[in-house]
């Protein structure tokens, strides 16, 4: 009999009246109120976005007079055209690239490795592992204490000072360790007896089945380092070494003004201004938008599996 969770989901689907539910008037009742409620918090979710959408193809008029809500008010790219222009924003874009590829590849090594060690009953130590990973998830050494290290390790304006800090999230760690844990023993006993070794198992037998968690794991981490700007305003100093989620930051700190930006003129600083806020983060999140719907297959098949104890 198969134990697989999309198996065993569609022959649910294909029995609708199993549960004797589905016509019930209290069943309906519930449908009725989830699908309602599951529209407005979606409303309430996407609303801010749509609102700065439009916000930056409005013309700076409408956008000061409050008139932009859910569509745009006259239709403008000139603001689009004066970030896109800018060198530094497309510096610190290619940045954030780099900096998200290199952190999610060194988390997603570190955090497998780990949680496959920890998820082992036997391994001699494993509460002290456990019991230290999860402690750092309510006591940390302090700021100025951390910037000390980070500088006397040499990591200051380097890459390094982005990744290693934040390489490991211990709930990420905990819910791949409880999927790994789930996972059935009698297949890694059979590796073993063909002559595969720990590593040999983890390479070709564990991840291959952990497609789901892991996919769910780098869009975690893809997520957290994209819009990541506090580290690298503590241990980056040179502009060149921002990531974009700091040119944002500095846009709405007003650390750069209109005319900063692809050196507007006198006629069109007035609408550089208005908009360049939303025309930036529109830019900024528009890769993770356009991402999300690869992985979202993965996404709820990944974290229930790694949460639910079979």
């Amino acid at each position: 009999m198969t134990t697989d969770p999309a198996a065993l989901a569609r022959r649910l689907q294909s029995t609708p009246h199993s549960t004797g539910l589905r016509d019930s008037r209290g069943y309906r009742a519930f449908r009725v109120a989830n699908a309602t409620l599951l529209v407005l918090v979606m409303v309430v979710m996407l609303y801010p976005f749509v609102n700065i959408l439009a916000q930056s193809f409005s013309g700076e008029a409408f956008i000061n007079a409050g008139q932009v809500n859910l569509v745009p008010r006259g239709f403008n790219l000139e603001t689009y055209q004066l970030v896109m222009s800018d060198r530094m924003f497309w510096t610190n874009y290619r940045n954030t690239v780099v900096y998200t590829v290199v952190a999610t590849a060194i988390s997603i090594v570190l955090t497998t490795t780990f949680a496959y060690a920890i998820s082992k009953r036997g391994l001699r130590g494993r509460n002290v592992f456990i019991a230290i990973a999860v402690f750092t998830m309510f006591f940390n050494g302090g700021l100025i204490p951390n910037y000390v290290l980070i500088n006397a390790l040499g990591f200051t304006n380097t890459i390094w000072a982005i990744v290693v800090p934040n390489a490991i999230s211990v709930f990420n760690l905990l819910v791949m360790k409880s999927f790994f844990e789930n996972l059935p023993t009698e297949l890694e006993e059979a590796a073993a007896i063909d002559g595969l070794s720990t590593y040999g198992t983890l390479l070709r037998i564990v991840l291959p089945l952990s497609k789901a968690v892991i996919a769910t794991m780098v869009l975690f981490y893809a997520v957290f380092f994209w819009n990541s700007w506090f580290s690298a305003f503590l241990y980056l100093d040179r502009a060149e070494l921002f990531p974009v989620t700091m040119y944002l930051r500095n846009l709405i700190a007003g650390a750069t003004t209109a005319t900063s930006v692809g050196g507007g003129s006198s006629e069109n600083v007035t609408q550089i201004a208005s908009n360049i806020q939303s025309v930036t983060m529109v830019l900024t999140v528009l890769p993770i938008v356009l991402l999300y719907p690869f992985v979202q297959k993965y996404f709820v098949s990944g974290v229930m599996l790694g949460a639910v104890k079979q």
